[in-house]
């Protein structure tokens, strides 16, 4: 096969990437290991999109205007009906998965990018010549330009090139989100939290579960539960290592498991309560990270620094969550541009990324990987992917 571009990976910022170098007109082809588009905000089902809108702001106000962010956002809005929420100082925008899986497609079939679900990378040469599987079959790739929005950094690590990652102590911790159908009324977070913390007085659950939190899907009677992990599940997080990540899956479901049990049998209005979907894969937040022309800080975001040669801006404060108890915010002053360097490759051309793996160190990560953000760096790599494979 060949292409002018060749994506890896489907998430926010491989969406936008493929849809935004196939409108230039670039031969696009888009790897995606599940059988959808949307990665965090699909197989993990993580049903917000932040970083869409600027900091403190009275009334939501794009961060990233004329780009995908804007455009996802908007059909988003008209897909679920529902509009931007504002929390404390920043503002989000509920998504349902299911709806933007189905988004997804209408955007790379209207582009005309070449899909290949269900496929993986598993070599990718200089020049660009990549190897993918699907179901035990290979498949060779030619392609004039490449963008790494795996999340993972996988074609860094693929041709052994500057990536980093945190140590497992501070790597941001995973998150495991379910879909709860059948509960009756509205969602009181804190008499739920009660309820949990009986539970475990009783001995009926785990102190894992301290980290569930529950909201409203937008859908009646439907509910997403959210765990967050500790990650240590099997001695030191590691993102990247298949063991830990079958036991973070085994925690959450069981973890959940337990927690909708409980509530079925304590909390008004969950006595018809039951897990009705599982995610496709537990929401690691952070892994590798690219080197690459340019890097990030976290000091850089937090001053709000703008750069000359800015392709996206940073909008969302630093969500660090180095432990399971919770977010620890940071603010930035104002908004922060992401320079054009942090998506290139260094020493080698054609090669780009976008979403958390770009590079950036471990501050600047907790602030530009989530999906609003992921979509306007996405946007961009794919703008300079087609210009560089033309």
């Amino acid at each position: 096969m060949k292409a002018d571009v060749l994506i890896i990976g489907a998430g926010s910022a491989g969406l936008a990437a493929a849809v935004r170098a196939a409108r230039a007109g670039a031969r696009t082809i888009l790897l995606e290991r599940h059988g959808f588009a949307g990665g965090m905000g699909t197989a993990s089902l993580v049903h917000t999109f932040c970083g869409l809108y600027l900091q403190d702001a009275e009334t939501p106000q794009w961060s990233n205007p004329g780009t995908l962010a804007e455009e996802i956002g908007r059909r988003m809005e008209l897909a679920t009906g529902l509009g931007a929420v504002k929390s404390g100082r920043v503002w989000f925008l509920p998504q349902h998965p299911v709806e933007f899986a189905a988004l997804a497609d209408s955007m790379l079939r209207e582009a005309g990018v070449e899909v290949l679900f269900h496929s993986e990378l598993v070599a990718l040469e200089p020049g660009w010549r990549a190897r993918v599987a699907c179901r035990g079959e290979g498949i060779d790739i030619e392609a004039r330009a490449v963008v790494d929005a795996s999340g993972d950094a996988v074609a860094a690590s693929a041709l052994g090139m500057g990536h980093m990652m945190s140590d497992s102590r501070s790597l941001q911790r995973p998150a495991y989100v379910c879909g709860v159908q059948g509960v009756a009324g509205e969602i009181d977070g804190l008499a739920l939290a009660g309820w949990i913390i009986d539970g475990i007085r009783a001995g009926d659950l785990g102190t894992a579960a301290t980290g569930m939190h529950f909201r409203a899907s937008g859908r009646a009677g439907e509910v997403f539960a959210t765990l967050d992990l500790a990650g240590m599940e099997t001695g030191d997080y590691d993102p990247t290592d298949p063991r830990c990540l079958a036991a973070l899956e085994a925690t959450g479901r069981e973890v959940a498991m337990a927690v909708v049990a409980c509530l079925k049998r304590s909390a008004p209005g969950w006595e018809g309560a039951f897990i009705s979907h599982w995610p496709a894969r537990a929401g690691v937040r952070e892994s590798r990270r690219w080197i690459g022309q340019a890097l990030l800080t976290g000091e850089d975001v937090m001053a709000g620094r703008r750069f000359d040669d800015e392709v996206a801006v940073a909008s969302w404060p630093l969500e660090l969550r180095e432990t399971h108890r919770g977010p620890r915010l940071r603010y930035p002053v104002g908004p922060a541009g992401i320079p054009r360097g942090a998506l290139i490759a260094a020493g080698v051309d054609g090669l780009f990324m976008a979403g958390r793996c770009l590079s950036c160190d471990h501050e600047a990560q907790a602030s530009i990987r989530v999906m609003g953000t992921c979509f306007a760096t996405g946007d961009a790599a794919g703008k300079m992917a087609a210009a560089s494979a033309g």
